[in-house]
């Protein structure tokens, strides 16, 4: 067996397991309809067992918080049958026929499983097919984002108002530090992580000190540091991405006008329309995508860096990085030449994507393809991972 698989190439062993993974799901559909009917049952008292969580924690050595999961995933994908001798549906039926298909694992289960208790039935659809192509990491976000899409146009809830947020900071010295604790409001604790990150990253390797060796919470403590210092130096404030460190708020011009929704801050968080209208009083509003004449959108041939401007209309546009459930956020993203520079292409928006760094190494390095159709970024995958490499669109941001 070796020795067969020594003879494949890289693109057949990579296949080879993708099939094997499928495959596994596919038992493991299996293995939760076994688990429905041990639960339906009652087989656990039949073992003398107070549940079955203990009786597959001791039957499979399972920790007894991943028999738990299984159980629940078991019993929300299979079908029941009433006293009467009927067929009850699956609770979660479109999810039982991706898994059955071993389209999903068990751990996309439980994430859509904990999504879908936000979200009318009719939403499942959409969520498995996101699920579909992207990790589970990324299905809360992306229920998060559904719900706010499906509900917001409904009336408000006729809750008491909520007390406005209080910014409280706790500091005591100890061992000759200072310790520093705070809770800030939604809009400054954005505007904190956006002055805290250019700072935040690691150094560059170098030969003289090697590799950052600084976990984050580290460098986080050092930025932290750096940025107090700054602002001792107020005029010495860095740039990042090519501007100086910029809070964005997005929010169509008819709902700020008309008082109602909420607009996006750049980390994902929505903020009230009138405190959107508060900071657009003090910091003024740059019209990113009503074709203001002052914004520069097309700068042709004659730099490869692109300009403040046009970065702003991309953070507009993409919203973050623009890779399938990809969910960082503007600022830790690289605008990209879909047409790379060197082979003449422009620095327009038209020839620009937002990507994060994984992702932006990934589209010079590998297969994956991105153009600009209909105005948004459409994703082609390598042949080996979808032989009909059909397109695919960051789903995260569409749904914000």
């Amino acid at each position: 067996m070796i020795d067969d698989i020594r003879l494949l190439s890289s693109d057949e062993l990579l296949r080879s397991f993708v099939d094997e993974e499928r495959e596994s799901r596919i038992r493991d559909d299996r293995k939760l309809r076994l688990i429905a009917e041990l639960d339906r049952r009652g087989a656990a008292a039949e073992f003398g067992y107070k549940d079955l969580a203990r009786v597959l924690r001791d039957a499979v050595r399972w920790d007894i918080g991943e028999a738990r999961k299984w159980i629940a995933s078991a019993g929300l994908l299979s079908s029941e049958i009433t006293p009467t001798g009927s067929e009850l549906a699956p609770e979660l039926p479109v999810t039982a026929s991706a898994v059955a298909e071993g389209a999903l694992s068990v751990e996309h289960v439980a994430a859509l499983t904990k999504a879908m208790k936000n979200l009318p039935a009719e939403a499942e659809t959409a969520m498995v097919d996101f699920a579909r192509e992207n990790v589970p990491a990324a299905i809360p976000k992306f229920g998060e984002q559904l719900a706010y899409a499906m509900f917001q146009n409904d009336p408000e809830p006729r809750d008491p108002e909520p007390a406005p947020p209080v910014n409280y900071q706790r500091k005591s010295w100890k061992n000759g530090q200072l310790e520093v604790k705070a809770v800030l409001d939604t809009v400054t604790g954005a505007a904190f992580e956006a002055m805290l990150d250019p700072l935040a990253k690691p150094r560059p390797d170098t030969s003289e000190e090697g590799p950052d060796l600084r976990s984050r919470p580290e460098r986080d403590g050092d930025a932290f540091a750096e940025l107090v210092n700054l602002m001792a130096r107020a005029d010495q404030l860095p740039d990042h991405g090519g501007e100086p460190v910029t809070l964005t708020v997005t929010m169509s011009y008819e709902n700020l006008a008309e008082q109602v929704g909420a607009g996006m801050l750049d980390n994902g968080e929505r903020v009230p329309a009138d405190q959107v209208r508060q900071l657009a009083c003090n910091a003024g509003i740059i019209p990113l995508v009503l074709g203001a004449n002052s914004q520069p959108m097309n700068i042709g041939r004659k730099t490869r860096s692109f300009p403040a401007g046009i970065r702003r209309v991309l953070v507009a546009r993409d919203r973050g990085c623009a890779f399938p459930g990809c969910f960082r956020p503007p600022r830790h993203c690289d605008a990209h030449h879909i047409q790379h520079w060197a082979d003449d292409g422009e620095t327009s928006v038209e020839n620009a994507v937002l990507l994060c760094r994984h992702h932006h190494t990934l589209i010079h390095q590998s297969e994956w393809e991105v153009r600009l159709e209909l105005g948004i970024p459409t994703f082609y995958p390598p042949a080996w991972l979808a032989p009909a490499r059909n397109p695919r669109r960051n789903q995260l941001h569409a749904a914000a």
